[in-house]
């Protein structure tokens, strides 16, 4: 990527419904080069697509959590199957350590986050412990990438 590719992906993160005049004019570039700037990108998996950003809350889903997962040995395939497949979780993540996968959840009520952990989450393919941590305030969320990427590639 050049500075220009940069500025693209930095700008597009920032807001991704902007024309492409109004991002090329805040990179330096005409409208069609700067659209076959962002086609390559997206070509190339730099850019995975474009999505609303949606506030939990005012959906009526008050209750962040985050669970890690234990399961047995020979569940992998059939436990992401489940997972992919589970509308309330909106992450999973493979993690090193005690844990097998920690998942990102959102809830009604804690009372809805109980029912989850006992009657969905616990009877996913190979689950044999979960441990949940109820997020009480968000400081950062969705941070950019852009940035951190271009400095970190410049230090190697």
């Amino acid at each position: 990527m050049d500075r220009l590719d940069w500025k693209i992906v930095a700008a597009l993160e920032q807001d991704g419904r902007q024309s492409f005049a109004e991002l090329g004019e805040t990179v330096g570039l005409s409208k069609s080069p700067c659209w076959s700037r962002v086609r390559s990108l997206e070509g190339s998996g730099i850019i995975r697509g474009y999505a609303a950003s949606l506030d939990p809350v005012a959906l009526g889903l008050a209750v962040q959590s985050f669970v890690e997962v234990r399961i047995n040995l020979d569940a992998h395939s059939e436990f992401e199957a489940a997972v992919l497949a589970h509308p309330a979780v909106v992450e999973c993540h493979t993690t090193a350590g005690d844990g097998d996968y920690i998942l990102k959840i959102f809830a009604r009520s804690v009372d809805h986050l109980d029912e989850l952990l006992r009657y969905d989450l616990s009877k996913l393919p190979g689950v044999h412990g979960l441990s949940t941590v109820v997020c009480l305030k968000t400081i950062k969320q969705q941070g950019r990438l852009a940035e951190w990427a271009r400095t970190t590639e410049q230090r190697r």
